[in-house]
């Protein structure tokens, strides 16, 4: 099978909500083990947390970021693995889609053209410089 585990790492943006739709669309097409991944980054030597990080850092936040992707997957038939770490997101994305086999990731794009400045620091661009898979990104 083509694309038998799907690794589809989420956070609390509108570009992962609307990337589910693809998501399901992939998994059921394929009949693929999905894994959603919720990172919770690590923060910069020295660098402030912002409100932003200390909420999206909170068990609670990740839980319910996690279950409710799980509800909207397991409405459409299909139930997700899910998993939670901890790290610099792209390189923890990159590791876990290799810890897990993944045939594919599938991410939202914070709508960084990759032409433009700052794109080659977008989490979406350095997923897609070291990934073991292909990278689907839904824009």
């Amino acid at each position: 099978m083509l694309f038998e585990t799907i690794l589809f790492p989420i956070d609390q943006s509108r570009e992962s909500r609307e990337a589910a739709e693809v998501v399901a669309d992939v998994v059921k097409t394929h009949n693929s083990r999905l894994i959603i991944l919720s990172v919770v980054a690590a923060l910069e030597q020295g660098q402030a947390p912002t409100k932003a990080d200390v909420e999206m850092a909170s068990p609670q936040a990740i839980a319910d970021l996690l279950n409710t992707a799980k509800a909207l997957f397991s409405d459409q038939g299909i139930e997700p693995e899910l998993l939670e770490r901890h790290g610099k997101p792209a390189f923890t994305i990159c590791d876990v889609a290799d810890e897990v086999g993944a045939n594919l990731i599938i991410m939202g794009c914070r709508g960084l053209g990759l032409t433009e400045d700052g794109a080659a620091d977008s989490v979406t661009n350095r997923v897609i410089n070291l990934s073991p898979c292909p990278v689907l990104v839904v824009p």
